[in-house]
């Protein structure tokens, strides 16, 4: 899947037109989400996700035959372009969403079933000069190449299983939109809006035949994460509390100094 805040100039990959491609290593690949607020995550990536960032639902308009869709996504900032967990030109989290993980390499639909990989032309990360070639003298893809190969594919197929799933819980009702709002230490207040998040009430009503049957698919255990990582909004306030201070201390101490 290609994302348009990450892949910003997504080029299908051609072995004769990029024999000398390289990946650098000594570049960091994840500070192409320094300025994303909230990214794509799968189905399967919940378990993990849920114990750093708040996991809540986009709405991602109608699909061919008119049916509603929604995506999953981990919560990294509470204002646009805001990422808390970049920091000093790292990640600060035990988990990177997969797609982030994978750039600037991802998989895009070119004929019916049929995909191709591509990369992002704009990635820092790959260059023609320096690095881990892409193919050999041959024009065969290296061992690396056919390993990140194997992983958008991968991720590729739980992107669809996620996509489905979410059409069944707007299906059953259970994403509702939602708004969070907070009030900080300074007494000043915000609040988010645009997301989905699960009706408690909803799903408390459904039958136990619909409740036996998301429990079977995967479903259920999605939505408990879902709601486990909600108690992280509070991590997200918290860290932009203490990134403000910092910049205040820094601030008076560059004044005192000067």
């Amino acid at each position: 899947m290609i994302n348009a805040e990450l892949h910003r100039q997504p080029v299908m990959l051609d072995r004769k037109k990029h024999q000398h491609l390289k990946l650098r290593r000594d570049v960091n690949p994840l500070a192409a989400g320094a300025g994303l607020n909230a990214f794509f995550i799968a189905g399967s990536e919940f378990a993990d996700a849920c114990k750093t960032y708040p996991i809540v639902f986009l709405p991602s308009g109608k699909d061919a035959n008119g049916q509603a869709q929604a995506l999953p996504v981990a919560v990294f900032g509470l204002n646009p372009g805001e990422n808390l967990f970049w920091q000093d030109g790292r990640w600060d989290a035990a988990y990177v969403p997969a797609m982030l993980r994978a750039y600037p390499f991802t998989l895009s639909k070119v004929e019916g079933d049929q995909y191709a990989m591509c990369f992002d032309e704009a990635a820092p990360n790959l260059s023609t000069e320096q690095g881990e070639p892409l193919f050999d003298a041959a024009g065969e893809p290296v061992p690396m190449l056919k390993e990140l190969h194997e992983f958008v594919k991968q991720l590729e197929i739980e992107i669809e299983r996620t996509r489905l799933g979410c059409v069944r819980l707007l299906e059953l009702g259970l994403l509702v939109p939602r708004r969070f709002d907070a009030t900080l230490s300074d007494g000043s207040s915000f609040s988010v809006d645009g997301f989905l998040m699960l009706d408690e009430d909803k799903l408390n009503k459904l039958s136990d035949t619909e409740l036996a049957t998301l429990q079977r698919s995967g479903l259920l255990g999605l939505l408990h994460a879902h709601q486990i990582s909600l108690g992280n909004m509070r991590n997200l306030i918290n860290r932009r509390l203490s990134r403000a201070q910092a910049a205040t201390d820094n601030a008076l101490a560059s004044a005192a100094s000067a």
